[in-house]
């Protein structure tokens, strides 16, 4: 999510700390690829042991590794997460497109909230010109409810203090993996909690990424006992179809997505802005406009499906006053009755869904 910034990905952090921590690793793992044991003769066993985690893409275990090694006992003042701290400091501070992107598609009416296990404030940066939102972290967040009251920037893995000078409480080693998934459960808590809620979408991630792995266990855990779960979706970039990915990814209990990654992800970003644009809630009412008008010119049964979903969709996530608008655009437009139908149907539903 935040490479497009400039700052590193999880295996990129990595090898940064490295290369301010121990050189003679470093050499080894960017001078050979993952399936390349590359040249071991002048590390010590540990060291040995390191890179082999690192080729199997272990990076929290790494890191713990590292951290137990030349830090003795962890703690928050450990040489390495000063290092982390230090390196994501010195990369990106601007925040992407995507981030201000996502930072619309976050505001759901009266309160806006995203969930983010980055350490990073870019997402801060993105709701620039909206409503300040509160940052919150790790024992700090809010429980998930649908009042106003669960809104903010909610950092599930720690975030960076705004003041260099503080210590970040950051959750990346498989030890603060354990302690804050197993033993204290703040972060499955908070995902079985928001699971009943709320549609989950996950953005950025692969299902190998170390995070992704504990949130999925979480998740998929907790899918199997309880019933009452939303359905959980995930955005797969892609350079090929992939249908072994996709059925990984549904077997951990999540509906892939899948793009086309090229061009460094260019076809997500695009989707997310136009979904920003066409967002009930803060999006821009002539692209709203155009898009109705744009697809009532033709019947509604003969309409493509994707057309028919997005008037829906419109419809149904606008506000009373903007369903009868976009009923007047329908009309104004000679939409035939089936448009006019939907409309009808889906005030209906949401009629229903109010006084229950």
């Amino acid at each position: 999510m935040s490479k497009p910034a400039g700052l590193p990905d999880f295996r990129k952090l990595v090898i940064d700390v490295y290369e301010k921590l121990d050189t003679g690793v470093h050499a080894v793992v960017t001078g050979s690829d993952d399936n390349e044991p590359g040249d071991l003769s002048d590390l010590t066993s540990q060291q040995i042991a390191e890179v082999r985690r690192f080729k199997r893409r272990d990076y929290d275990v790494v890191l713990g590794m590292l951290e137990r090694r030349i830090d003795d006992k962890p703690s928050g003042t450990s040489r390495v997460r000063a290092t982390v701290a230090e390196v994501l400091r010195a990369a990106g501070t601007k925040p992407a497109p995507i981030h201000k992107a996502l930072m619309r598609l976050a505001d759901r009416g009266g309160a806006s909230a995203i969930v983010t296990t980055n350490f990073d404030l870019l997402l801060q940066g993105g709701a620039n010109g909206r409503a300040k939102l509160q940052t919150y972290s790790l024992g700090g967040i809010p429980r998930p409810g649908r009042s106003g009251d669960f809104s903010g920037i909610l950092h599930i893995h720690g975030a960076l203090d705004r003041n260099s000078k503080r210590i970040s409480d950051l959750v990346f080693t498989d030890q603060d993996f354990g302690e804050f998934y197993m033993r204290r459960r703040t972060v499955p808590e908070f995902i079985y909690d928001a699971a009943r809620l709320f549609h989950l979408v996950l953005i950025g991630y692969s299902a190998d990424d170390p995070p992704m792995r504990y949130l999925l266990n979480a998740i998929a855990a907790d899918g199997v006992r309880f019933d009452d779960l939303k359905e959980r979706f995930t955005f797969v970039g892609v350079e090929k179809p992939d249908p072994v990915l996709v059925e990984d990814w549904k077997g951990r209990g999540i509906t892939p997505i899948a793009y086309d990654s090229k061009d460094y992800h260019q076809s997500l970003l695009n989707l997310l802005e136009r979904w920003a644009d066409l967002s009930a809630v803060n999006g821009k009412p002539s692209k709203v406009e155009a898009e109705v008008k744009r697809i009532v010119k033709t019947p509604r049964n003969a309409a493509d499906e994707s057309d028919r979903d997005l008037f829906d969709h419109l419809v149904r996530r606008g506000s009373a006053s903007e369903r009868v608008r976009l009923a007047g655009l329908a009309s104004k437009a000679r939409a035939d009755i089936g448009w006019l139908d939907a409309i009808a149907e889906i005030t209906s539903e949401r009629d229903s869904e109010a006084s229950a």
